[in-house]
């Protein structure tokens, strides 16, 4: 038998461990994980840091696209009835413009009125606070308004005496400028009008395109096959849930705005139609539109009816149809078609609101979503499209 093998195995020295000593224990830190996690972080900030400096060129292309999501299963249709894209494209996107400008100018009357109420509407509103807070008069208060009144008229009387020789200086307000106030004004019509213009072609000409840019996303996805077929599923993912999430939203305010406009008329209150249809186009704005509709019903109903309870009625009624319709059925929904969970849209829709504002509470569900449709079929962005999951 080898020797060897018949030797005792080695054991180990004793050593000496101080038990109230915490244990000495070295830790050795992936130096390359740390650096791929700082790359990463520093790749987020400059995305960031991009989109919000280059705002003007994203927004416009996020809207076209959206709109080419809405619109494209009509222009499909129109094209299997042998109707050409183009004819069909064109004439979908001037009926929409037509359509819109028309109840736009129907309702122009009233917004109009309600627009011109609402100074004295705040200022009805204002006084009836402050009666509220201060309360009837009592004679207590009549003495000492007396006693103010007369001191004041004593110190008027024997002011010329003390302040003698000193100059009164007077600070006027500067005077208002027409032409500044039009120039800005034209300025930023000029530009909203300028963006829809860019959005109706680049929408035109998404649509007339068909299925060109699928194509050749599939293309330069990689030259194996499975490669392709990961971004046809995620292609066809980011359609399907898209479109599902719009069709909600179409539904979801035409809700609100009927729901708002027949609960307004039954109370009473004037322009109720206007309300609704204001109520119905805000409600595509998450979280701010309701507060908005919400507000400004209050103001108008107090300086229609004068009285601040009924006010409160019609501000909690409008509050109540959104809130059942924005934290109850539209999250429910827009989770059941999109796949995603509600924390991850709340946050998601407040970020990308704070990079866009009000255009990123619009576009930050679609986005969402085709992130996510992408994170789920690639590899080290797989734990991203879980946490954004069900």
């Amino acid at each position: 038998m080898d020797p060897k093998l018949e030797q005792p195995p080695e054991v180990p020295l004793r050593t000496y461990v101080d038990p109230r000593q915490p244990p000495q224990v070295e830790l050795h830190m992936p130096v390359v994980d740390v650096r791929s996690v700082t790359l990463g972080l520093l790749a987020v900030l400059a995305v960031l840091a991009v989109l919000r400096l280059a705002s003007g060129f994203f927004i416009p292309l996020m809207l076209g696209l959206v709109f080419t999501y809405a619109l494209s299963p009509v222009v499909d249709w129109l094209q299997r009835l042998r109707i050409p894209r183009a004819l069909s494209a064109a004439v979908l996107i001037l009926g929409v413009l037509g359509g819109t400008g028309a109840a736009v100018y129907s309702m122009a009357d009233d917004a109009n009125q309600l627009i011109s109420s609402m100074p004295e509407a705040a200022t009805k509103l204002r006084e009836a606070l402050r009666k509220r807070t201060t309360g009837p008069a009592t004679p207590v208060d009549s003495v000492q308004k007396a006693a103010t009144e007369l001191r004041r008229a004593a110190e008027e009387t024997s002011a010329p005496d003390r302040v003698r020789g000193v100059q009164r200086v007077v600070v006027e307000k500067p005077r208002f400028d027409v032409r500044e106030h039009l120039w800005t004004g034209t300025v930023g019509l000029a530009s909203l009008v300028g963006q829809a213009v860019v959005i109706t072609f680049l929408t035109y000409f998404l649509l007339i395109s068909g299925d060109t840019f699928r194509r050749k996303l599939v293309k330069i996805a990689g030259p194996g096959l499975a490669q392709k077929k990961i971004a046809v599923q995620a292609l066809d993912e980011i359609n399907a849930q898209v479109q599902r999430y719009l069709l909600v939203q179409l539904v979801a305010s035409v809700a609100v705005g009927l729901a708002t406009g027949f609960a307004f008329a039954m109370l009473g209150l004037k322009h109720a139609a206007v309300w609704g249809v204001a109520a119905g186009v805000l409600n595509l704005v998450p979280y701010v539109g309701s507060i908005v509709v919400t507000a400004g019903a209050m103001v108008v109903a107090f300086m229609q009816f004068g009285e601040l309870d009924t006010a409160l009625l019609v501000g909690g009624i409008s509050l109540l149809i959104n809130v059942v319709e924005g934290y109850l059925l539209v999250p429910w929904a827009t989770s059941k078609a999109s796949s995603m969970n509600p924390v991850a849209i709340f946050i998601g829709v407040l970020a990308w609101g704070w990079l866009w504002g009000v255009w990123g509470l619009l576009l930050g569900i679609p986005i969402l979503i085709a992130v996510k449709a992408i994170c789920d079929r690639v590899d080290h962005l797989k734990p991203l499209g879980e946490l954004l999951g069900t």
